[in-house]
C-alpha cells in the first residue's frame, strides 16, 4: 500500500519532531480530507437542485417537521447548528425563491414561523431522493460490515461532542 498524503506528513513530522506523538494524525488528517471530499461530493446534488448545503439543510428540517412543514427561526437554528443571523440569510433566500414562506404561528399571533410552500416541498423532496442515492454510491465504496462499525464508532465518538438528541430545544424557539 502506497503511502497517502497524511502518512507522508506524519512521516515528515516523526522526523522533525521525534519527540511529538504524531499517530492523531492518522485518524483527524484523514477524517478533515475526507469531510472535505464528502462535502463536495454532497454540494453536486444540492447545486443541481438550485441549492446550497445551507438552504438544504433549511427545507430538509422543515419537511422533517411533518405536516405544516414549519419551525420557528430559533428551531431551525438549532436544527441546522447555525446561528440565528445565518438562519435568517438561508430563509431570506429561500422567500426569495418561493420556496418558503414566513407568517404568524396557527396558535400565537406573536410567534413567527417559517412554512415550507408547495415548490419547496417539490424540491426538497426530490433533492433528498437524489441525496440518499448520493450517499448510498459513496458508501458503496466500503463493505457493508465495515459501515455498520464505523456508524457506531463515528456515533459514540460524536456523543461526546454533542448534547443528547433534544437536548437544549424548547417550543418557544
Amino acid at each position: 500500500m502506497s503511502a497517502d498524503r497524511v502518512a507522508r506528513i506524519q512521516a515528515e513530522w516523526a522526523r522533525e519532531r521525534p519527540d511529538v506523538d504524531v499517530s492523531p494524525q492518522g485518524v483527524i488528517g484523514r477524517l478533515h480530507r475526507l469531510a472535505a471530499v464528502l462535502t463536495e461530493q454532497l454540494n453536486v446534488v444540492y447545486r443541481r437542485h438550485g441549492l446550497g448545503e445551507g438552504e438544504f439543510d433549511v427545507l430538509a428540517a422543515l419537511r422533517r417537521a411533518g405536516p405544516p412543514y414549519e419551525r420557528a427561526p430559533g428551531e431551525l437554528a438549532q436544527h441546522t447548528m447555525v446561528t440565528t443571523g445565518a438562519i435568517t440569510k438561508r430563509i431570506d433566500r429561500l422567500e426569495r425563491d418561493g420556496l418558503v414562506t414566513r407568517r404568524s404561528g396557527q396558535d400565537d399571533g406573536r410567534r413567527r414561523v417559517v412554512a415550507l410552500t408547495e415548490a419547496g416541498r417539490r424540491v426538497i423532496d426530490r433533492a433528498f431522493t437524489e441525496h440518499m442515492a448520493n450517499e448510498r454510491r459513496l458508501l458503496d465504496a466500503l463493505d457493508a460490515e465495515d459501515v455498520v462499525v464505523l456508524e457506531r464508532i463515528l456515533a459514540d465518538w460524536l456523543a461526546g461532542f454533542e448534547p443528547p438528541h433534544g437536548a437544549g430545544l424548547s417550543e418557544e424557539d
